[in-house]
């Protein structure tokens, strides 16, 4: 169930505040119920800690644009593309890339 493993790992966190490990999992936990403000929050921290491989950005950036904050969004994908390339992911970059045209789509059909 997942309000046990928030539970748990935000147990966890308290001990370890800064377990990289710990942040991704609760984000994604707390993506899973739709909390998508904790979401930006864990990755935040998250992000200002590792190196992500682009991944994290990815989540970010669908959190940001699920909450309309599609500037905060688009830098987040941008982000995660030069991490991802830099990690040797291209076709997670070319994911972020399809994301960004997505949202310059919805800005252009008015949406």
């Amino acid at each position: 169930m997942s309000g046990d493993r928030v539970r748990a790992l935000e147990a966890l966190r308290a001990k370890s505040p800064g377990d990289t490990r710990v942040l991704f999992a609760l984000a994604t936990e707390y993506e899973k119920t739709g909390d998508l403000e904790r979401v930006v929050a864990l990755l935040t921290d998250y992000l200002a800690l590792t190196d992500d491989q682009g991944n994290a950005w990815g989540r970010l950036g669908n959190a940001l644009r699920r909450l309309g904050r599609l500037e905060e969004a688009r830098s987040a994908w941008a982000r995660g593309i030069e991490a991802a390339r830099r990690h040797g992911h291209p076709s997670m970059a070319e994911e972020f890339e399809e994301s960004m045209a997505e949202l310059e789509g919805d800005r252009a059909g008015g949406t």
